[in-house]
């Protein structure tokens, strides 16, 4: 049965990293296989149980005869319900933080940045473009920084190969930018939330390395452009229709918002409780901040889309539930003993975490960053002892920066490997073979040399 369930979840894996030429959608392979797996696993419940939780599995019978119904009873309440936990957090996370950013939207708080890209030249694009994708990246997930930046730009820039080098641009900016902070990006918050990292030493350490891995093929990208670029002039939307909110209004908004998120890992580290509670804690105040705003709007209905968020939509819902498949296919993989056997042949056979680091990278080209790296943050607990190969485990070890950074990263080289990647090949319509020609070598090169610096670090 174990052997099953690894060759299924290879399957799922393949069929994953394949989306682009199955058109089967990675969400519903995710799901699909996480759930198969499981039924799979409780129908073998008694040998898995005992080979992997004897002692807590005796305890919990207190002396009563062991059964078919209390082995399953045993794995749903001790086993299962933790595994969808940590998925729960992580999709209560961003089920909070994409609310935020939907508020914020539709109450025009983004208009401003429109106004920025007001320019012809093409290096005042690019660069515009890609700071400021970086930044709402630390803050925000990849995939809705991708999406809100590329639905801006396509809406300015009139050429569409000048959009596809720009677009390349927003994809690298939001990958790299979301890498650097523990906030940013929903495989950070794994190690998070079990303590492998903390935020101010998370970010210090990935700072040189995400600066290089993001400075230089957008610099490179910037060489693809030519002088002007061809745009159409954006001014702010008239909004009379759907909110009444002036200049001021919607700057202290997006400054509850944007700013709230910042104070999320201090949130964690004073209280201890999960980052989806800071989160939500953020998107309670700025929604009683957005009715006092809008509580005198005429139109009933246009002041009903301003007050509820429409963020169930099918991008967010689809990663959310993509994010869960692949929580729940690694935890039964965890259980089969699967998992901890690989990590121990790993640890006793290539003994190096940059060998480690540079796999995990191969993979995250073609494979979802989110499934590679949840494969790979779950090979080692976190280490108590500083001694030998475990020393890259403990709490803010060399291990959990390398994967956090390599994954997304090399994420970038085909364009497939994020969901952010997918948005851009989706929406301008390109082929992987054209994106790895112009885009892909210069994103593995930033790589390589972000890979390299954090090497010369430790």
């Amino acid at each position: 049965m174990t052997l099953l369930i690894v060759i299924i979840a290879i399957l799922g894996l393949l069929l994953i990293s394949t989306e682009k030429l199955t058109n089967i959608n990675k969400a519903a392979v995710a799901i699909f296989t996480g759930t198969l797996c499981w039924v799979l696993y409780i129908c073998y419940g008694a040998d898995f149980v005992l080979s992997q939780h004897s002692t807590d599995y005796h305890s919990f019978l207190g002396g009563a005869v062991a059964t078919s119904v209390t082995v399953k009873q045993y794995i749903a309440s001790n086993i299962f319900l933790k595994c969808v936990g940590r998925s729960a957090e992580i999709v209560l996370y961003l089920l909070a933080t994409m609310t935020i950013v939907q508020v914020l939207d539709n109450n025009g708080c983004f208009d401003f940045l429109k106004q920025l890209l007001r320019t012809r030249s093409g290096k005042r694009m690019l660069w515009m473009l890609s700071v400021i994708t970086f930044v709402l990246s630390i803050n925000l997930d990849n995939l809705t920084t991708t999406v809100m930046m590329l639905t801006m730009m396509h809406g300015v820039v009139q050429n569409r190969r000048q959009r596809m080098v720009l677009g390349a641009a927003i994809v690298i900016s939001a990958n790299i930018g979301g890498a650097l902070t523990v906030i940013g990006d929903p495989t950070n918050l794994l190690i998070w939330n079990k303590s492998a990292v903390t935020a101010t030493n998370f970010s210090l350490s990935l700072a040189v390395p995400c600066l290089i891995a993001w400075l230089l093929p957008v610099w490179w990208l910037g060489r693809m452009l030519p002088e002007r670029v061809d745009t159409a002039w954006i001014g702010l939307p008239y909004r009379g229709d759907d909110t009444r909110l002036n200049v001021w209004q919607r700057l202290l908004m997006l400054i509850v918002g944007i700013g709230g998120l910042w104070f999320i890992p201090t949130f964690h580290n004073i209280t201890k409780l999960s980052p989806f509670l800071g989160a939500l804690c953020v998107l309670s105040v700025l929604w009683i901040v957005n009715e006092i705003f809008n509580r005198k709007l005429n139109n009933v209905d246009k002041m009903i889309q301003s007050r509820v968020p429409r963020v169930l939509q099918y991008g967010v819902i689809q990663m959310m539930l993509f994010i869960v498949g692949i929580v729940l296919l690694v935890g039964v993989i965890i259980e089969t003993g699967v998992l901890p056997w690989v990590a121990s042949w790993v640890a006793v056979n290539i003994h190096n975490v940059w060998v480690i680091g540079t796999v995990a990278g191969l993979i995250s080209t073609v494979l979802d960053n989110f499934a590679t790296a949840a494969t790979f943050f779950s090979f080692f607990d976190v280490a108590t002892t500083s001694q030998g190969f475990a020393a890259a485990m403990v709490q803010n070890g060399i291990y959990w920066k390398i994967i956090a950074f390599v994954v997304p990263a090399a994420g970038n080289v085909l364009g497939v490997g994020s969901m952010a990647g997918l948005a851009l090949l989706k929406m301008e319509h390109m082929h992987v073979g054209w994106y790895l020609r112009n885009v892909g070598w210069k994103a593995l090169v930033g790589c390589a040399l972000g890979m390299g610096a954090m090497y010369l670090m430790y």
